[in-house]
């Protein structure tokens, strides 16, 4: 096997097994305490307990990611096997091999379960089978549960901890995992259409949408002008997502949430979607964002990551980033799960409350600046180009009152040319790391100083903020990009 990371939360849970050169605790990778933490020629192993979202096996897959590590499992993978309508998705396709296989195996009972350790088993009759789960949901230890209806199905996934193995399974893990090499794993099978028609997801009862109602109308007038049908659809479209060429996300994105779904739907049926699920998974984790940033030179205000609340914590966070500083809660939007704390006790008793959501808190240095900028950038290239004024008497842009009202600053909107190079230039570097879809970078300017704040996989683009001035240009740029990219997979060229 390669050179590999093997990473769990207390050593003693691998006590069964042969000495590893390379075993960590997840605290020291996650405070990246030796070097090898953040070498990108490792392959990292994540044998946490749990991958729970905002656990420390969820961040452990999450800042090896952000380092350019490859995982197992990937953060994509623990988010899809969180829930079964996301890990249904990838297994109807296997319903005639699973009857088969379940067929080979005998037997009366209704109910079956196998376990998988890098998708090895030893069982006669189903290798083939714990291959291909494995080759779609890559994960260590896997226990599998099927049950028979009409026909056999998948009726549960869940990951396995070293702790719950015992005797022989601990020999066969052992053995799988020094059998184990990094394999590139095939994308799904996609599909292919003449047509060209595209949904776009939204809420008409979101408080804060991407996009207004002018501006869903612009862009589904921009795409009808250049042969694409745009049709509007909600939550319920789910089961007819397949009907359609392309997705675009008009709806605030989060992982535990539909609209990764879709995302990830929309990816298995062959479809061109923006956001893609690896942009919302790389976008919405303000953790994963400032280790990427950091990780690969992109300026950003001084960062620490907080694990505990205790005085030696709080003395060594004021001592690096000053009061007042900034406090994060690593999947809030819309200036949602932010704090600014200007004393000692304000700290405490904010890190107190966050850490019970989130294992990991993001803490930066406060810069003050009239405005925000956000430069919005489409396939690496600059789309649009804003100033967004702080909410009057507020730090933020939005001030989310307690009567329940949000109040927002001002904004202006300059040609992109106009922007200063530098601004720029930081820009396009936080989003090429994202990938080639669209995002709306966030950065605050100080003199010559220039810091990325955050990157939206899912952008503001409203009609008379975004669009001032390309106007409905704008619109016909980001349905150009949608056609570019379904003539592409129409001839079989990459996107």
């Amino acid at each position: 096997m390669s050179q590999a990371i093997i990473l769990v939360d207390d050593p003693a849970d691998w006590a069964a097994y042969y000495p590893a050169r390379h075993l960590l605790s997840a605290k020291d990778y996650l405070q990246a305490q030796q070097p090898v933490c953040t070498d990108k020629k490792v392959q990292v192993i994540n044998l946490c307990r749990s991958y729970k979202y905002l656990s420390p096996g969820y961040y452990c897959s999450l800042l090896a990611e952000a380092r350019g590590q490859r995982v197992l499992p990937s953060v994509r993978t623990v988010n899809d096997l969180s829930r079964k309508a996301l890990y249904g998705l990838h297994f109807g396709q296997f319903e005639a091999a699973l009857d088969k296989a379940m067929k080979h195996k005998g037997g009366s009972n209704d109910h079956f379960s196998l376990l998988l350790f890098f998708g090895h088993t030893e069982q006669e009759g189903l290798i083939d089978l714990g291959r291909q789960i494995f080759d779609q949901l890559p994960c260590p230890l896997l226990k599998v549960d099927f049950r028979r209806r009409e026909h056999w199905g998948i009726e549960a996934l869940k990951p396995l901890t070293l702790k719950q193995l015992q005797g022989a399974q601990e020999d066969a893990f052992a053995r799988a995992l020094e059998q184990f090499n990094a394999r590139v794993w095939r994308n799904p099978r996609r599909r292919r259409s003449d047509r060209y028609e595209l949904a776009m997801l939204v809420n008409e009862e979101e408080v804060l949408p991407p996009s207004n109602k002018m501006a869903l109308k612009r862009f589904v007038r921009a795409g009808r002008q250049l042969g694409i049908k745009v049709d509007l659809i909600g939550r319920d479209a789910y089961t007819r997502l397949g009907e359609y060429d392309g997705l675009f996300i008009r709806e605030t994105t989060a992982l535990d949430h539909h609209t990764y779904q879709f995302a990830r739907k929309a990816e298995q049926e062959g479809m061109v979607v923006m956001d893609d699920p690896g942009s919302i998974l790389r976008c919405t984790n303000k953790i994963y964002l400032a280790e990427l940033m950091q990780a690969n030179n992109v300026p950003v205000p001084p960062t620490a990551f907080v694990f505990s609340d205790d005085d030696a914590q709080i003395d060594s966070l004021i001592a690096e980033l000053n009061l007042p500083m900034v406090l994060k809660i690593p999947d809030g939007s819309f200036s949602r799960g932010i704090s600014k704390v200007a004393t000692r006790e304000a700290l405490t008793e904010a890190l107190r409350g966050y850490l019970k959501q989130s294992s990991v808190v993001l803490a930066q240095a406060f810069m003050y600046t009239d405005y925000d900028w956000r430069i919005g950038v489409l396939n690496h290239r600059p789309l649009f180009a804003c100033q967004y004024f702080m909410s009057k008497g507020h730090w933020q842009i939005y001030h989310h009152q307690s009567s329940g009202k949000t109040a927002s600053g001002n904004s202006r909107t300059l040609p992109v040319q106009e922007v200063p190079p530098k601004v720029l230039k930081a820009a396009l570097k936080a989003a090429k790391l994202m990938g080639n879809g669209l995002y709306g970078v966030d950065l605050k300017q100080s003199g010559e100083e220039v810091v990325v704040i955050e990157v939206n996989d899912n952008p503001n683009i409203d009609a008379g903020v975004e669009d001032a001035w390309l106007g409905e240009d704008l619109y016909r740029q980001v349905m150009l990009e949608f056609l570019r990219r379904l003539e592409a997979k129409r001839i079989g060229l990459p996107m």
